[in-house]
């Protein structure tokens, strides 16, 4: 039969249970202990260092993330009404009733230029003058360029009448253009007011520039049936122009002389 157990031999109390090697003191505790320091408690794992605090490490909820991104767009709304505001009303402050408009931009289209169809016919004058007289002008031909005498009573040195057409037949534009050579700017200058005269009231005048320089003078003067007269002298040179009122004033701007 068993025994139930009775107190120890010799009547001692049973030995209490030895510590284990985590429960009892450490060195530094058993010296605090000694100056009267209340030794710490067993180490719990969140206190070793490098341990990290969860208890507040809950992440944000979806609300939160919400009012976030609503605060952020309210601000950029913001920012981007008082950039409008200040071009609008400040500079360059379009939207003032004083703020003049902006001019529209101006668009340049250039025509090519016409080119003949025909070939000039061979010249007949030989001076420096003659050769420096143009073989075509825009889409018109030198067609003739017999010497001519009309301009000698005015102490022209040399003078060609030119004809110049786009075509052959009676359909053709023609220009003729008369050009007489003087010995002086003076004798040019009178013989050109002369023509002038006799050619009848101008419409439009105005100076000859030769490289940003005066050189001289024009006069547009109309000669009925649609035909024009252009008169311009360039130094000692004096020349003029007969044809259709539309295409006369071209072939002056175009002439070389």
């Amino acid at each position: 039969m068993s025994q139930p157990p009775g107190p120890s031999p010799a009547g001692r109390a049973p030995a209490p249970a030895r510590p284990s090697a985590t429960d009892r003191p450490s060195a530094a505790d058993r010296a605090r202990a000694g100056r009267g320091a209340t030794p710490p408690g067993p180490r719990r794992p969140t206190d070793a260092v490098g341990a990290s605090d969860r208890r507040h490490s809950r992440p944000a909820s979806a609300a939160v993330y919400r009012r976030r991104r609503l605060v952020v767009l309210v601000g950029l709304l913001l920012v981007v009404g008082l950039v409008a505001a200040l071009l609008a009303w400040v500079w360059p402050g379009f939207a003032r009733a004083d703020a003049a408009p902006q001019p529209a931009p101006t668009v340049t289209v250039t025509a090519e230029a016409p080119t003949p169809t025909l070939e000039p016919v061979a010249r007949t004058g030989t001076s420096a003058f003659a050769t420096a007289l143009p073989d075509t002008v825009l889409d018109l031909v030198l067609r003739a360029d017999p010497a001519t005498e009309a301009w000698t009573p005015a102490r022209a040195l040399e003078a060609y009448e030119l004809v110049y057409a786009d075509g052959e037949g009676d359909d053709a534009t023609t220009v003729t253009v008369v050009a007489g050579q003087w010995a002086t700017v003076a004798e040019a200058e009178t013989a050109a007011a002369d023509l002038v005269a006799a050619a009848g009231e101008p419409t439009d005048t105005g100076d000859v520039e030769v490289a940003g320089e005066r050189a001289g003078t024009y006069a547009v003067t109309p000669a009925g049936d649609g035909l024009a007269t252009v008169t311009w002298r360039n130094g000692t040179a004096v020349l003029q122009a007969t044809g259709p009122a539309d295409v006369v004033t071209d072939v002056y701007a175009a002439y070389p002389l």
